[in-house]
């Protein structure tokens, strides 16, 4: 049994549970990555926002990455797109898949 979910239900879930995880520009980029990844798959995905959180994280610019990430490794951005998923958020914040 399946539910399509929209983004209002998608953010609404998030706000409600989740509400520092993701930002609300943050979270329509996020759903947006995922439907279009479902259409490039042609693969449905199933809606398991404890899995997006942990799968996820959203940053609000590269130092606040290097909290976690060494500087050296991921100097800037551009870095992390040999590495990973990157979304972009904003000017200067993303969303990257962890690895």
């Amino acid at each position: 049994m399946k539910k399509t979910v929209n983004f209002y239900e998608f953010s609404q879930w998030f706000e409600k549970n989740r509400p520092n995880n993701f930002t609300r520009v943050g979270l329509r980029e996020l759903f947006d990555y995922l439907e279009q990844l479902e259409e490039d798959c042609g693969k449905e995905i199933n809606f398991d926002p404890i899995a997006l959180c942990c799968e996820y994280t959203e940053y609000d610019n590269i130092a606040e990455l290097h909290l976690e990430y060494d500087s050296e490794d991921y100097p800037d951005i551009d870095s992390l797109y040999d590495h990973t998923q990157v979304i972009p958020v904003g000017l200067e914040g993303f969303i990257i898949q962890q690895f």
